[in-house]
């Protein structure tokens, strides 16, 4: 199926709701959750709101910088939403939000945010197009158009990461040439 035949979606259809809880196993010695557990769980999330969106094989490509705002406690339940914010031939960003919940009380506190890169594949692993989405609510509009953003900064990003590994030089091969070997 080509892209032009794929029906725009809605960006409401990929939302995805996740509730976990901090388990001891989760936690490191300050009884707070690992920050890879959290990465994991935001992982599951961001994947269900983009194989929603694509209906095709997904996977994750990249995961902006991530910074912890707030530890999360053992005991404490863990809410994340996802949500695709912008989709592109076959790759789509999705935003995470994870907040903390206390369960005896609900109040809530913004712990972490993310942005996620995910691509289809079909069955033999070569990319394949998703359909476009619709942005509906302002706030989606608004992530939309920062998505656009984020993207032009990922591609600069990896455009000198790629110039830097090629004017890298091996260094025993530059130990060896000086050394006269």
């Amino acid at each position: 199926m080509s892209e032009t035949e794929l029906s725009p979606k809605p960006a409401c259809e990929s939302y995805s709701e996740m509730t976990e809880i901090v388990l001891p196993s989760h936690t490191n010695p300050l009884g707070t959750a690992f920050g890879g557990q959290v990465m994991a769980w935001i992982d599951i999330c961001a994947g269900i709101a983009a194989q929603r969106h694509a209906r095709q094989v997904v996977v994750t490509a990249s995961m902006d910088d991530l910074h912890f705002r707030a530890p999360i406690y053992k005991g404490e339940f863990v809410v994340l939403k996802a949500q695709v914010n912008r989709s592109f031939h076959s790759s789509m960003e999705v935003g995470v939000r994870v907040e903390a919940e206390n369960p005896l009380t609900g109040e809530r506190r913004h712990c972490s945010s993310a942005y996620l890169t995910f691509v289809a594949l079909d069955a033999d692993g070569n990319r394949v197009p998703i359909p476009p989405l619709i942005p509906e609510t302002e706030d989606e509009k608004r992530r939309y158009e920062e998505a656009a953003e984020r993207r032009r900064y990922r591609l600069e990003r990896r455009n000198l990461e790629r110039d830097v590994v090629r004017r890298s030089h091996s260094p025993l091969s530059g130990a060896s040439e000086s050394s006269g070997s």
